[in-house]
């Protein structure tokens, strides 16, 4: 391994905002899993164990859901402190033992109540949902849930496109609610006490509320208060374009240098298109502005945009900010157009930084004229790093030849993801604890 030098003594130690928001959903999930099964163990016992075990499963299933909600509501608190691609990750995760908790209860109770009337496990499975209220509507939300789970796969999820992926994931909502008229027909859990009944009421209303606020009243009122419109339209190179954007009291909305907003112009082409664009340039409190490359149609769209076109915008989302700085000193490090959010950071940050902007050649450097002025401004070193992906120039040799006290520094990289993944590797390789990186993708959920 390369040696670097030692870092310095850290800064008065202060609670992680990620740590302190993980460790909090974390103890939330553990409190409701507990409260399940105190409910669960209150409800009585089934003379036949599938049955038992299928209700356990369907109730963990039931909470797992209405965590789901929770984790893509997209709450400001939890955003800013976790980041959209880590709770998305989460939602991922949970979302597939959901599938496996819902199977469980569906194999349990129909293969308990098939020995408990003597019936093969079809026909029994028939019956319950031609005789017993709910249950066909929690066949249909097992089998949304399932399709949704199918299409999430990663071999299914790279060979959608996202606006279809996006719309299948819809019948989640559809699957929540059977789920729920199902739970309140004929969860016994459910009507076991009093107490049982207002927990799920108030698991599902917080988590609906949650879900209803986030995704809804909160862009909904944002967009009616800043009434967001394009104001200019800067062409960078031949494939970059800048937007600049601006609307009523703009110094009142929470947007931090670092962080992306999902835009909608509201043009007859392109209003049902949400594209998530950094911010690359810190919020003055007049105007926002995004640059972005033309990578596809909505991108490659901004070009023509009209001055005065509106804009739905969502967010501010991320938490790709100085909110997790643990060291006075950062080095920010941005490949291609990953240099928009990194851009901005450097004129929010203080204390010293180093800035490297990784491109292939001079003329792929967007907004480096701009990186250099700030660099000059702020006392921070920029390097412009050039050339082919291979030989690696931010190989470990190099980049501690570049930062030597790299280890004693906050990292912020931003950059395609083969070249975040080799960064990484040298970050690690260098001994950069992992507290000290900072890194976001892009990753949408439902």
């Amino acid at each position: 391994m390369t040696a670097v030098q030692s870092p310095p003594a850290p800064p008065t130690a202060r609670r992680r905002p990620r740590a302190v928001a993980r460790t909090g959903l974390y103890a939330v999930l553990a409190a409701n899993a507990v409260a399940v099964a105190v409910f669960f163990t209150q409800a009585g016992a089934s003379s036949n164990a599938l049955v038992l075990l299928g209700r356990l499963t369907g109730l963990y299933g039931a909470l797992l859901m209405a965590f789901q909600l929770v984790l893509v509501a997209r709450l400001p608190w939890l955003d800013r402190r976790i980041g959209m691609d880590r709770l998305t990750s989460w939602h991922r995760l949970v979302g597939f033992g959901l599938v496996w908790t819902l199977l469980g209860h569906a194999v349990f109770i129909t293969l308990g109540y098939a020995r408990l009337t003597s019936t093969d496990p079809v026909h029994q499975l028939v019956d319950l949902a031609e005789t017993t209220e709910g249950v066909l509507r929690a066949v249909v939300a097992t089998v949304l849930v399932f399709t949704v789970g199918a299409v999430s796969a990663r071999w299914a999820r790279r060979r959608l496109a996202y606006e279809t992926w996006h719309f299948i994931h819809l019948y989640t909502y559809v699957a929540v609610v059977l789920a729920f008229t199902h739970q309140v027909a004929v969860g016994s859990t459910f009507t076991a006490s009093p107490a049982a009944t207002a927990y799920w009421y108030t698991l599902w209303g917080a988590a609906l509320t949650a879900l209803a606020a986030g995704r809804l009243v909160l862009p909904l009122w944002r967009n009616w208060r800043h009434r967001f419109r394009v104001v200019a339209v800067v062409p960078e190179n031949d494939h970059v374009v800048s937007v600049h954007i601006t609307g009523r009291d703009l110094d009142r909305l929470p947007a931090r240098a670092g962080q992306f907003f999902l835009w909608r112009f509201l043009t007859r082409d392109r209003w049902w298109q949400a594209n998530p664009f950094s911010l690359s340039a810190a919020p003055d409190g007049r105007t926002l502005r995004l640059t972005a490359k033309a990578a596809g149609d909505g991108s490659a769209a901004l070009r023509h945009l009209k001055v005065g076109t509106r804009v739905f915008a969502e967010g501010p989302y991320g938490a790709f900010t100085a909110l997790h700085r643990t060291r006075p000193d950062a080095l920010l490090i941005a490949g291609g157009v990953g240099v928009t959010p990194i851009r901005a950071l450097l004129e929010e940050l203080h204390g010293h930084a180093v800035v490297l902007h990784r491109v292939a050649t001079e003329r792929d450097a967007v907004l480096h004229d701009e990186l250099r002025e700030l660099a000059h401004a702020k006392g921070a070193e920029l390097h412009l790093v050039t050339g082919p992906p291979v030989p690696d120039k931010l190989a470990p040799a190099e980049l501690a030849r570049l930062v030597p006290d790299i280890a004693g520094r906050d990292v912020f990289l931003c950059g395609p993801p083969p070249m975040m993944r080799a960064v990484l590797g040298t970050l690690r390789e260098l001994g950069v604890p992992k507290r000290q990186i900072h890194f976001e993708r892009f990753s949408l959920a439902g």
